[in-house]
């Protein structure tokens, strides 16, 4: 057979076996021509919110080369190790390493760039599709057309040939370094087998399922007061990152083998066919492989809770544009007002004004503060409140002791939450009132600028505010003491007051505020997030999912003499097909698992500081990831049902 035939049989067989590693590399290389494309688009400028979109997409095309760097270098570690029985028989009938070496070079040049132009094409084909994805997330209107560019070209021409060549130093590397012996040794010192499980991987494992359990409690009491300064706040975000990640480890190492022990033991070693190819194989198997499976599961559950945390952002973009800007248009300044109403009249919008003063007041709130806040330097003696009286909101009437909180944001009321009831105090310059809290209402009444952030808005008797007025210190007095709201009657022409609003010449002086435009700016902005998270995360998703196909697709091969064995003592192939695929659940479900339960954990220690809405994002995006997580489970069995019906 001449050195062509033999390359172009190689390569045959190599495309029928890695069709899943051919697959990756074209979705990789395809991925990152259409996200370099979008960079250079100048339809990415309209993408744009506070952050520079083509930049955004810059760096995401930076994490997506390491990702599949990564990939494809740990992807060429398996395959080579395969090949290492092939490799020591070329040697045995007189070929030279070096020509090895190109004979294999030859293979992976034809098959890798026939992969990555591939890519490239299918990559320029889904641009536009890319583009109109993320125009709709990002809520902008354009029309996405198909560019073609050189600059993207040989971008990634040259960022995959630079991955080429470091695969080529590591088979160099690999066939320089082994012995005619070893190669035919190396597939089975690639993975021990321990027999029996020790007191120490006991302890080991017993120790990482309390590190994981400590990193959970310490996240869920994060913002909960526990930590109110910020070097503790820093500190225990360390903690509960290196507890998470070495208690993972430690879970794979130890934790897994220590409990199957258990549930061996306690059938006293007698294992059914479907747990003898399933737990006794798992209990071995992820030790060794302890580190990879940490490293997929930590980056995991980074890609969820990250996509979690944009989502919920997203999601919640209207509720919270709704409770900054609770209504159409607010203006600080009557004059503004007032030219913007004319300005509506002029184009036919009907629309609702409101006017409300507001008064900036010092209470004492110490009595109503569930914790205490002497930690971070804050003194609940003397907040500065927003305070109006309750002639400005319908449906409030007070008596002349009373007080009455309304709209308070989800982050503040998770960090500095308040009691139901209880005794303030108003200082005015020169006297006192002391008040009943009468407890906080949901509904949103003043802007942000007001409400300092997102603070509670105080409603008062009128006879309280008009006191308070009279003593207001003018030290904590703000540019305006007016708020006018400006609501328009007809939902189908907000769209068009927005566009007056747009053109306006306001004061540059006061503050003038679209609930319109905040909402555009957020979902822009989190829509671009949640676009590039997105697919960071299908493609680290469908990279790991590989890995961990690659891995079974070895362990099948050298577990095909024990189906022989097993199909000749009477068992048939389904026998052998449910144990295996107990196996899968447990090798692609124990990852996946884990790593759901700490993006879970990361995301409820923060999701408020994102947006109003928690459960319904975090659920989609699980499921989602879940669904295409098990493509890779089911792909699996697939194969190893196809190992078994060739054991005989």
């Amino acid at each position: 057979m001449s050195i062509n035939q033999l390359i172009l049989r190689n390569l045959k067989k190599n495309l029928k076996n890695y069709y899943l590693y051919v697959f990756a590399l074209v979705f990789s290389a395809s991925l990152y021509f259409a996200f370099v494309t979008l960079q250079y688009d100048p339809a990415m400028d309209k993408a744009e919110g506070s952050i520079k979109g083509g930049a955004s997409i810059k760096a995401a095309s930076i994490l997506l080369v390491a990702i599949v760097s990564i990939f494809l270098l740990y992807a060429n570690s398996i395959f080579i190790k395969r090949r290492s029985k092939e490799i020591g028989l070329f040697q045995l009938i007189g070929m030279t390493k070096n020509r090895i070496f190109r004979i294999l070079s030859t293979e992976n040049f034809i098959l890798y760039f026939c992969s990555v132009f591939l890519g490239i094409f299918v990559g320029f084909a889904v641009s536009k599709l890319i583009i109109m994805i993320l125009f709709k997330i990002t809520g902008v209107e354009a029309i996405a057309t198909l560019q073609f560019s050189i600059l993207p070209l040989i971008q990634t021409v040259i960022v995959f040939s630079v991955i080429y060549l470091f695969i080529m130093l590591m088979n160099y590397i690999f066939i320089k370094r082994q012995t005619i012996l070893s190669l035919f040794r190396v597939t089975s010192l690639t993975e021990g087998k321990v027999k029996k499980v020790s007191i120490v991987e006991m302890i080991i494992g017993v120790f990482g399922i309390i590190l994981i359990i400590g990193g959970y409690v310490v996240s869920s009491k994060l913002f909960d007061g526990a930590f109110m300064d910020m070097t503790e706040l820093f500190m225990a975000m360390i903690f509960i990152l290196a507890s998470v990640i070495i208690g993972t480890y430690l879970f794979y190492k130890g934790s897994v083998s220590f409990i199957f022990n258990i549930v061996r033991k306690n059938k006293n070693g007698y294992l059914n066919i479907n747990e003898v190819l399933s737990l006794s194989s798992i209990m071995f198997r992820m030790k060794s492989n302890a580190v990879l499976l940490t490293i997929i599961t930590t980056v995991s559950a980074l890609a969820i809770g990250l996509l979690s945390l944009s989502y919920i952002a997203y999601y919640s973009a209207e509720k919270m544009a709704v409770s900054s800007i609770p209504n159409d248009f607010s203006f600080t300044d009557k004059k503004d007002a007032e030219a913007y109403k004319q300005a509506l009249s002029a184009s036919n919008i009907a629309y609702a004004e409101e006017k409300i003063q507001v008064l900036q007041i010092k209470v004492n709130a110490k009595n109503i503060l569930e914790k205490n806040l002497d930690a971070v330097n804050f003194d609940p003696n003397n907040m500065v409140l927003a305070v109006i009286s309750e002639k400005s909101v319908n449906g409030i009437n007070l008596a002349d002791d009373e007080t009455l909180f309304s709209g308070y944001s989800s982050m503040l009321e998770k960090v500095m939450p308040l009691k139901d009831s209880g005794k303030v105090e108003w200082k005015g310059k020169h006297e006192v009132i002391p008040q009943t809290y009468m407890g906080l209402n949901d509904e949103s009444i003043l802007p942000y600028f007001f409400t300092n952030g997102g603070m509670p808005v105080a409603i008062v008797d009128d006879t309280i505010f008009n006191r308070l007025k009279k003593d207001i210190d003018p030290e904590i007095r703000k540019i305006s003491s007016v708020h006018v709201g400006i609501d328009i009657n007809d939902e189908a022409n907000i769209s068009a007051a927005n566009e007056v609003f747009k053109k306006m010449n306001f004061n540059e002086k006061q503050i003038q505020e679209s609930q319109l435009e905040t909402f555009d700016h957020q979902k822009k902005n989190m829509g671009l997030m949640m676009f590039i998270v997105g697919f960071l995360g299908l493609t680290f998703l469908i990279t790991s999912g590989c890995i961990l196909y690659f891995k079974q697709m070895d362990e099948s091969e050298n577990e095909k003499s024990n189906y022989t064995i097993l199909r000749k003592l009477g068992f048939t192939q389904g026998d052998l097909l449910k144990g295996i695929q107990a196996k899968q659940v447990f090798n692609f479900g124990i990852p996946l698992i884990v790593g759901l339960l700490h993006s879970y954990f990361a995301v409820q220690s923060g999701w408020f500081l994102f947006g109003t809405e928690v459960w319904t994002p975090m659920i989609i995006v699980m499921v989602l990831y879940t669904a295409l997580y098990s493509i890779f489970g089911i792909l699996s069995v697939l194969h190893y049902k196809k190992v078994i019906k060739d054991s005989l």
